[in-house]
């Protein structure tokens, strides 16, 4: 078996890494992992007939097959970990992580868009941002760029430790905490723990902490510990929210008004983080406000979407009691001449998940809206506080619903849990 030392020097000769033989590009490093129901080693040979330079495998049969192009581990996945870990220590520019509850993408995108004025900046892609996605990212930076942007997620405590581990943040920031993933996390208390790795990672190394001063939670965990470096921001309440509906519209500390492409107070915070950590890397007001302002979600997330005399808030990407709680009382601000919620499952909540599906019918009942669409299988939870609302267990007879009841000139919130791809409605609105 070869030492990570070892696979390091190969992955010097190879043009990035790939974990998916659909994705495999000239010269890369194939890393053949095994899940439930699959076994990455059973591909490797397709990716270097597809291309790759080598593949990580760790069968040794498999490896047998070609010695000098397969490099066998004792285990592919903690070698891809290490791997990273390895690239990590020849990294010398700052590295931002950040993590939270909610608003974790869109905020990294943010910051990415910020900084991206100033400096040749690398942030995650997608949302890579487990413990597959985050040794990707860093294994993806290299001489060219002058700043990192990594997003770390996490369903359970030890994650963003172990994330920490191997991108190593030299600065970082959490969004938020919130109700996510409470089956993995244990309650909110646990979600708060877990999160607050990142901060622990941050006062053991000396790193700078970025906090919002605003979020009671967040000054609350920056006060149990003691950091070498802080940023707080949003403590002169600048900048200053003007409107959240149907975009934020936010007043800078030299009184310009800037008008964005997000709706929400929750999104005008993520705002508020970009520009803090943009300021404190000397990018010019006028330049970070030109970046908030032009950004322009299309990833499920946030989007302001037209369709014919409808306007849709489309944000399918995820969705915990937190975030939902969130999106629909800025919906309920909204102005309109008619409002219609269609809303699916959150999920990753255990055995929390029918008292936090009837607390959020309990929200939308005080909404007053036209129309109530509900979906997945324990939205029915939701259902005691909303008699006249239309309920659908599966996709499928939702999709048959839209079909049978166009609707026009109406405002359209549509928000689930990512396993139910809500975005698939938008042909039928």
């Amino acid at each position: 078996m070869l030492s990570i030392d070892d696979v390091y020097h190969k992955f010097l000769e190879c043009s990035g890494v790939s974990t998916d033989t659909r994705a495999i590009t000239a010269n890369c490093l194939f890393v053949a992992l095994r899940g439930d129901t699959f076994d990455g080693n059973q591909f490797a040979e397709q990716a270097l007939a597809s291309g790759a330079r080598y593949a990580l495998v760790d069968d040794p049969d498999v490896a047998a097959r070609h010695p000098t192009r397969f490099l066998l581990v004792g285990n592919s996945l903690a070698a891809l970990q290490d791997l990273a870990r390895r690239h990590r220590q020849t990294i010398t520019i700052p590295v931002i992580g950040l993590t939270g509850s909610n608003g974790k993408t869109t905020t990294k995108e943010l910051i990415a868009a910020v900084l991206s004025k100033n400096y040749k900046t690398y942030a995650t892609r997608g949302n890579l941002n487990n413990h597959i996605g985050v040794p990707l990212t860093v294994l993806a930076i290299n001489e060219q760029y002058e700043l990192a942007v990594v997003e770390m997620g996490a369903n359970h405590q030890q994650e963003i430790e172990l994330l920490c581990s191997i991108a190593q943040p030299t600065h970082g920031l959490i969004t938020n905490v919130g109700k996510a993933h409470l089956e993995g996390f244990g309650g909110i208390e646990g979600v708060r723990k877990g999160k607050g790795e990142l901060f622990d990672f941050l006062a053991a190394s000396g790193g700078t902490v970025f906090v919002n001063a605003q979020d009671p939670t967040l000054m609350d965990m920056f006060y149990q510990r003691s950091f070498a470096d802080v940023v707080l921001y949003r403590q002169d309440n600048l900048p200053t929210l003007i409107q959240e509906t149907p975009v934020v519209i936010y007043r800078d500390a030299d009184n310009h008004e800037i008008t964005t492409h997000l709706p929400g107070r929750y999104n005008f915070e993520n705002m508020a983080a970009a520009l803090a950590i943009g300021r404190a890397f000397g990018v010019t007001p006028e330049e970070a406000n030109r970046a908030v302002a032009d950004y322009n979600p299309t990833n499920n997330r946030s989007q302001v979407i037209t369709k014919g005399s409808n306007t849709v808030l489309l944000d399918a990407y995820n969705a915990n009691p937190s975030s939902m709680a969130a999106a629909i009382r800025q919906f309920m601000a909204m102005p309109a001449q008619r409002k219609v919620v269609i809303l699916g499952d959150m999920y990753e909540l255990g055995a929390e998940s029918p008292a936090e599906h009837a607390a959020l019918g309990d929200l939308i009942a005080q909404g007053r809206f036209d129309t109530v669409v509900l979906a997945g299988q324990d939205m029915k939870y939701a259902l005691g506080a909303l008699p006249k609302a239309y309920y659908f267990p599966d996709k499928f007879s939702l999709h048959n619903w839209l079909i049978d009841h166009p609707m026009t000139n109406t405002h359209i919130l549509v928000k689930g849990s990512r396993g139910m791809s809500l975005e698939t409605v938008l042909p039928f609105l």
